[in-house]
């Protein structure tokens, strides 16, 4: 079978730890790798093929990045221009899949879940790819451990030996409707993952939405390499139908299976499931980072940067990062996306951006600014380089704390150590490069009218950033 692993989606629930620019996939919230890297690991010890992922195009040096920490093989980054939602994802990644006349069963797995019984996990998949070989679309049904309200149902029907026919899907109902799925035995939690052929989903696809279909086949017909990464034409994928697996194909087809998987399952939706899964103390407190508490109970405190202390308050979740504090009960998590919202209509940097930014070359923190001032650590990764570039606006003035920076100013190239620095003028085309061996450490700092990002013109670069 083949892995497709879907890395998109905004986690904006978990805010502030998750950004538009690094949302929740890309974090190290329940154990010490990121849950991308952990939804791939889960994966051995499962007869599979190389992976291909699916994100959005703005975080493909993150996918590239953290598969490259666990030295993870893979058959390629396909790029989503524009989000469309599971359907038109899950079907590029078909089509993509087929091009060499190959039909693979394709594993769909969403990359922020968390699974803490492996095991099961695997004899779960193992079903499923036996009850997809006979042609059927199967989803994964949770053993619901609690009447929730946040996750649709799935209503088990006639039995397959395997699993079940699919009666019917349902919304996230209320809770008194929860509570009678739950005594009931044969309403389950809806996972989100998947498995099938893929020529048999790009059947259905074409039976139930064939709008979705066309749209991506005319884009999968323009798909070319770029370093890791798998890229479609913008102006054809942004014609497609916005829907999810769900509506578009699972709940119309007569071909639905479902398999049960009680695997310590979570889809981490929120902070208080966070809580959930997290290891407590004898007062049901779970903490990260420099936290005291006095007289608390039931909370969760996730400190990143500076002693957090909470006194006297109980389920509570407290969440501090470099530039935002976020207080919440514990019973009202789900609020925080409208904070979120307002956010990103008032254009605030904390919607999209943590203080620290990571690149593709490295990474960089505003420690400080002003009126007409700002200052940055910058960190650049042994042989990397940012892109040959011009400010109209500021002027910059960088001071090595640590490595070697290759610095190139107009026409002159020059090795800068560290304890040196230079200066780099309004309007001169420059580039920075650490040509060594260990991470390359530097202060910059930037004076001027206007110090925003946007104040950069590419001349050149090679993570093509650069206008063509």
């Amino acid at each position: 079978m083949k892995p497709v692993i879907l890395a998109g989606g905004s986690g904006s629930r978990l805010w502030p730890k998750s950004r538009a620019a690094l949302p929740k996939q890309f974090l190290s919230l329940t154990s010490e790798n990121t849950m991308l890297q952990d939804t791939v690991s889960r994966l051995a010890g499962i007869n599979t093929q190389r992976a291909i992922f699916i994100c959005n195009e703005a975080h493909r040096f993150l996918v590239a990045e953290q598969l490259r920490q666990k030295n993870i093989d893979h058959s390629g980054i396909l790029l989503e221009p524009v989000g469309r939602n599971t359907a038109p994802a899950i079907a590029l990644a078909a089509l993509h899949a087929t091009l060499s006349g190959e039909d693979p069963v394709l594993l769909v797995l969403a990359a922020d879940h968390l699974i803490t019984d492996e095991p099961a996990f695997h004899e779960a998949v193992v079903k499923a790819n036996s009850l997809a070989e006979k042609g059927h679309l199967v989803t994964f049904g949770i053993v619901p451990t609690q009447p929730h309200t946040g996750y649709g149902y799935i209503k088990a029907g006639e039995s397959l030996n395997e699993g079940f026919k699919v009666e019917k899907f349902v919304e996230k109902p209320s809770l008194k409707t929860a509570e009678t799925y739950l005594s009931s035995g044969k309403y389950l939690w809806n996972s989100g993952m998947f498995m099938f052929r893929a020529s048999r989903y790009l059947e259905e696809l074409e039976k139930y939405s064939p709008e979705i279909l066309n749209a991506c086949k005319q884009a999968i017909a323009t798909e070319s390499p770029d370093l890791d990464f798998i890229r479609v034409d913008k102006d054809i994928f942004s014609k497609c139908k916005d829907d999810s697996i769900d509506y578009a194909v699972m709940e119309n087809t007569d071909s639905a299976a479902m398999v049960t998987l009680d695997a310590g399952w979570s889809d981490v939706g929120s902070w208080s499931s966070i809580w959930d899964v997290a290891e407590k103390d004898d007062s049901g407190n779970a903490t990260v980072g420099d936290v005291i508490l006095e007289n608390t109970k039931g909370s969760y405190v996730n400190a990143e940067q500076r002693l957090v202390s909470v006194i006297g308050l109980d389920n509570v979740i407290v969440v501090e990062t470099k530039d935002a504090v976020m207080v919440a009960h514990k019973d009202d998590t789900q609020s925080i996306k409208t904070v979120v919202d307002k956010l990103k209509a008032d254009e605030r940097p904390e919607f999209q951006f943590h203080r620290e930014v990571f690149r593709p070359w490295g990474s960089y923190d505003s420690i400080d600014n002003g009126a007409r001032f700002q200052v940055k650590r910058i960190t650049v990764k042994p042989g990397e380089k940012l892109s040959v570039q011009m400010h109209h606006h500021r002027a910059e003035h960088w001071i090595v704390v640590s490595g070697t920076a290759n610095v190139t100013i107009n026409d002159n190239t020059q090795l800068v150590s560290e304890n040196q620095s230079v200066y780099i003028p309004i309007g001169s085309v420059h580039a920075l490069e650490n040509p060594g061996k260990i991470p390359l450490e530097l202060i910059e700092v930037q004076s001027g009218a206007y110090l925003g990002e946007d104040d950069i013109v590419r001349f050149s670069d090679r993570y093509g950033r650069a206008p063509k």
